[in-house]
């Protein structure tokens, strides 16, 4: 009998139904158990977040540096201009529309920690990280660009494993008992009588995203076809395929073959294409951006929390570093992303959970906006390159 897999955003929805369905009955003495769960999975959680950070950006700056060609910094720079453009759009769209329908949960708003309003555990276990995010985000960059400047490899090589061990992690425990947390955290709020202010918020959210999404690939091939001088419609036409292969795998690491193969019928150069693409599925992280920086705003609006311009233009900046090489596993982007949004916007466990489920609900379609803006930034990379040939 053949087994039946459930997706990572099946298991996350699975889990909200299940919370909700059970906190309508479930004793509270029986639901602590839960929340304890949670309460040591958030403890877990922010051991390992340093970790995080410097396993993926250490290693993958040192990559690109060591693997300099002559249109790397090209490829990097535009990418990285594409995720910057993505998060102020989004910001600034955010900033219009999302206090026009989301209004702040007065209950959460009014409370300095929305965890008192809770459940608490039966116990938790303090489990100190080994430095602080900053620190780590900071030693992540000291280190990275060290190994750019250095000849040998066995540092780099040494931090590639580091990199491997913490993935493993990620795939094989984090990633796994997600839907648990979530689970537990819906099973609290319902209890607690949080639960329909949240649904509504998350069905607005997806809502306005999917819109935003589908507004930043338009801009993202206009652009490439005025650049490549073709028919952008065209160009985002064949770029579908990947885009739909995308929505189903939720990885953009599993795509690059689909999404190489549409680049090429684009009419991109093999030499480009093969170059860009690859890359572009670490580093091009515009769709991702766009759904934390929307629902960062959202969470932040239904908790009161004050939006400040010049706290969230730090903080998409940092963004499109921070998740550069995220593992290729669904919700591996939030994951690498976490540790920011609790040092820049101040998200604590409760928050963070929300952030995580709210992510996770749309991670596929962020994944397919980040693949399908590859082939954007590949026929940019393919004109400019020819120009530069033709001098």
């Amino acid at each position: 009998m053949k087994k039946i897999r459930i997706s990572l955003l099946g298991k996350v929805a699975l889990a909200i139904g299940l919370g909700i369905a059970l906190g309508q009955f479930l004793p509270e003495s029986l639901a602590r158990i839960f929340v304890t769960f949670n309460a040591l999975f958030g403890e877990f959680l922010k051991f390992v977040i340093p970790l995080i950070i410097c396993s993926l950006i250490i290693p993958a700056i040192g990559d690109l540096g060591k693997g300099a060609g002559k249109w790397l910094a090209l490829t990097a720079i535009i990418a990285y201009g594409s995720t910057l453009f993505s998060g102020f759009f989004t910001f600034a769209s955010a900033s219009a529309v999302l206090p026009q329908i989301i209004a702040p949960d007065m209950e959460i708003a009014t409370m300095k920690n929305p965890e008192e309003m809770m459940l608490q555990p039966y116990f938790t276990i303090a489990m100190p990280p080994v430095m602080d995010v900053m620190t780590a985000l900071l030693l992540a960059f000291v280190l990275g660009i060290g190994l750019t400047l250095v000849k040998g490899t066995t540092l780099q090589n040494a931090f590639a494993e580091f990199r491997d061990i913490i993935v493993r992690l990620i795939e094989s425990i984090i990633i796994p008992l997600l839907p648990y947390h979530i689970f537990g955290l819906f099973l609290n709020m319902t209890l607690s009588g949080q639960v329909a202010s949240i649904l509504l918020m998350f069905l607005k959210v997806i809502l306005f995203i999917f819109v935003l999404h589908v507004l930043l690939l338009l801009i993202q091939f206009v652009v490439a076809g005025i650049i490549g001088k073709k028919n952008p419609f065209r160009l985002l036409k064949n770029m579908m395929p990947a885009y739909a292969t995308a929505l189903g795998t939720q990885s953009s690491a599993a795509t690059i073959p689909v999404t190489l193969a549409q680049t090429l019928k684009n009419g991109v150069r093999e030499s480009v294409a093969v170059f860009v693409v690859p890359l572009c599925a670490t580093i091009h992280l515009a769709g991702s951006t766009m759904k934390i920086v929307a629902c960062a705003m959202a969470i932040m609006l239904m908790a009161g929390i004050p939006i400040q311009p010049l706290d969230f233009s730090g903080f998409i900046c940092m963004l499109g570093i921070t998740m550069v090489a995220a593992p290729g596993v669904p919700g591996g982007a939030i994951m690498a992303a976490i540790g920011i949004l609790e040092s820049m916007l101040g998200f604590d466990e409760t928050l963070q959970a929300l952030m995580i489920a709210l992510y996770i609900a749309m991670d596929s379609f962020g994944t397919a906006c980040n693949v399908t803006g590859d082939g954007a930034i590949a026929v940019i990379v393919d004109r400019i390159s020819a120009d530069r040939q033709k001098i």
